[in-house]
């Protein structure tokens, strides 16, 4: 697997500065930054736990997926693989869990117990490497390696391609006529290397905090 060369991490400090040099890059990202305010960075705790709760989201609304979560880190504190592999399959459906999300859990657990997933050697790899070693794992796809790099391990420069919420932002940010497929979006974000991630944040935030985007079309 491919090395990853010495990198910068995505930290408030870091993350100031990559704002700064996007904006003198690209003037549709100042004008986001002008109009909706700067992002804070996001954050999630590294390892199985990080992972996990990333599947417990998948499929669920944001307030069902915390609820789960609350009710799981309650069963299983430690949140270690180990300690998930004991529970029994009443105790985890207790908490809210799905048979597929089990299964998923399961198998991540296992795949860390069993070496396939290595935490430690994940910051020693790029990204495809850093993604390919995730996905391994079931109920693991790109979207959700993607984010748990960013926000776990502080990759600075990835742009999750699927997200929904990049795509729209993307569109109405470059004022496009068509909302763009995932290669189109980092053909756009080739532009924002080497702090897509950054690019990212800038984009969700974006889409949250402006107005109606019908109403702003109407205006311009």
């Amino acid at each position: 697997m491919a090395k990853a060369a010495s990198r910068i991490v995505l930290d408030k400090k870091n993350l100031k500065k990559a704002l700064r040099e996007l904006a003198d890059a690209d003037p549709d990202i100042a004008r986001a930054l002008a109009e909706a305010g700067h992002p804070e960075l996001r954050e999630m705790p590294p390892g199985y736990g990080g992972l996990m709760r990333s599947i417990v989201g998948q499929q669920v609304s944001v307030h069902a997926a915390r609820s789960i979560w609350l009710r799981l880190e309650a069963a299983v504190p430690s949140m270690e693989p180990a300690a998930f592999l004991e529970k029994t399959d009443d105790e985890l459906r207790a908490v809210g869990l799905s048979g597929a999300k089990m299964k998923y859990g399961r198998s991540l657990a296992t795949d860390i117990v069993e070496g396939r997933i290595d935490f430690d050697a994940l910051d020693d790899l790029d990204d495809p490497a850093a993604i390919a070693m995730l996905t391994q794992a079931k109920g693991i796809g790109p979207w959700t390696a993607e984010i748990y790099l960013m926000f776990a391990h502080g990759r600075p420069d990835i742009m999750p391609g699927l997200d929904l919420g990049l795509v729209v932002a993307a569109q109405h940010l470059k004022r496009l006529r068509k909302r763009p497929d995932a290669k189109r979006l980092l053909k756009i974000a080739e532009a924002w290397r080497p702090w897509r991630s950054a690019a990212a944040l800038v984009l969700w935030h974006y889409r949250r905090n402006m107005p109606d985007w019908s109403a702003r079309e109407k205006k311009a």
